[in-house]
């Protein structure tokens, strides 16, 4: 069973600026996570450190750098602004950024260092008024009491970066020392999102890592804007993901869609829409489900496709609990998908539960099954 003291409370910063001085205030407000967590971090110390330190690792890392302050200078700014505000490296939160993409370049991949995961369960229910986009947020064991939440208003001077964008407001889940947008949020203009990671296996340099791609989605003002950010035409994904996402408000009517993302193929990212059009569910973990892309045949696989089939032997959710059940289960003999065994590398740090009946994002630190949420937040939509 779990061991892990698990803290229940979020903190929260809300914070208004630029990129930097959203940034600086993100490191200085939780400078203590973000130490505990570099400190801590089995990733880093033991796997991406010694990839970096080694003249090819290095070479792919100044090339990857040049490549997003090129494309994404915010954002690079915005991570500058917390390795400062924290008193960190700005290497080390860099290379979180970047993920796998220096050991898979380099072929170091190591399949002993679990990746996160994360389970999402979409339902509505319109007969019964159940509408609702669930999470897991699976991650190291280190993140487990050092995640935070960001609200944040970012303003630039002058439309900024590829998608020229002046202005940002969103709420997101942040991992220490992380831009936003990579785990579960949702933006002013009534985008809400959560992320599963796909492990392809082989990455691509000279391409838009998926923590950039992420951040950039959270400045996405309808459907058609957001399919652009995740195509990214001229370049496209470095790396494979999944994004859950619908938009809402009195403004928005769209479908919820699942992006199946690969990594790019005649400069734009690999992509496979699905969409839900009404009543119906769908659920969705860390492997591949339509666009046919070689994966790595590790644990980490087998513990994925074993979370994907419990959920789907359950009945179809017809309303919160049921979710709540999936969600919490942990009947499998090896892979939950509530992860808190302690023997496992990562746990669900974290589960979100996004109401669009009463626009609520409910978050447990606990297994929802045996605990209420930890804070209700109220979805604060502009559109």
């Amino acid at each position: 069973m779990d061991t892990a003291d698990r803290k229940h409370s979020i903190p929260v910063l809300y914070v208004t600026g630029s990129h930097y001085e959203c940034g600086y205030e993100m490191g200085r407000t939780f400078k203590s996570h973000i130490s505990t967590f570099l400190s801590s971090s089995k990733q880093l110390n033991e796997y991406l450190l010694p990839i970096y330190e080694s003249a090819v690792g290095r070479k792919v890392y100044d090339q990857t750098l040049d490549f997003v302050k090129a494309k994404y200078p915010q954002y690079v700014n915005e991570i500058q602004g917390i390795a400062d505000g924290s008193e960190s490296e700005f290497y080390k939160l860099m290379l979180f950024h970047f993920d796998e993409i220096l050991p898979n370049v380099t072929n170091q991949h190591n399949s002993e260092i679990e990746s996160s995961g994360c389970s999402t369960i979409y339902l509505n229910n319109s007969t019964d008024s159940q509408h609702f986009l669930t999470h897991t947020e699976d991650a190291a064991n280190e993140s487990l009491n050092t995640f935070y939440l960001v609200s944040a208003n970012v303003i630039s001077d002058e439309p900024y970066g590829k998608f020229q964008v002046k202005e940002e407001k969103f709420t997101a889940l942040c991992y220490p020392g992380h831009i936003g947008g990579y785990t579960m949020g949702y933006n002013s203009h009534g985008l809400v999102l959560t992320i599963n990671t796909l492990v392809a296996k082989t990455l691509l340099i000279n391409k838009a890592p998926r923590h950039f791609i992420t951040r950039q989605l959270l400045t996405a003002r309808n459907y058609e804007e957001a399919m652009e950010i995740i195509k990214d035409a001229g370049c496209g994904s470095a790396d494979g993901f999944s994004v859950n996402m619908k938009f809402i408000g009195k403004n928005n009517t769209s479908d919820f869609n699942n992006i199946e993302v690969g990594p790019a193929i005649d400069y734009q990212s690999q992509m496979d829409v699905f969409k839900v059009s009404g009543d119906g569910s769908y659920i969705r973990c860390n492997h591949y489900l339509r666009l046919n892309i070689q994966e790595y045949s590790d644990y980490y696989m087998r513990a994925t496709k074993a979370r994907y089939v419990t959920l789907t032997n359950f009945p179809e959710p017809k309303c919160k609990e049921d979710i709540i059940k999936m969600l919490g289960d942990t009947s499998h003999d090896e892979h939950w998908v509530f992860r808190c065994k302690s023997e496992y590398g990562t746990k669900t740090i974290c589960v979100g539960i996004f109401d669009f009946i009463k626009g609520t994002w409910s978050l447990y630190k606990g297994n929802p099954k045996d605990n209420k949420p930890v804070a209700v937040l109220h979805l604060d939509i502009d559109a």
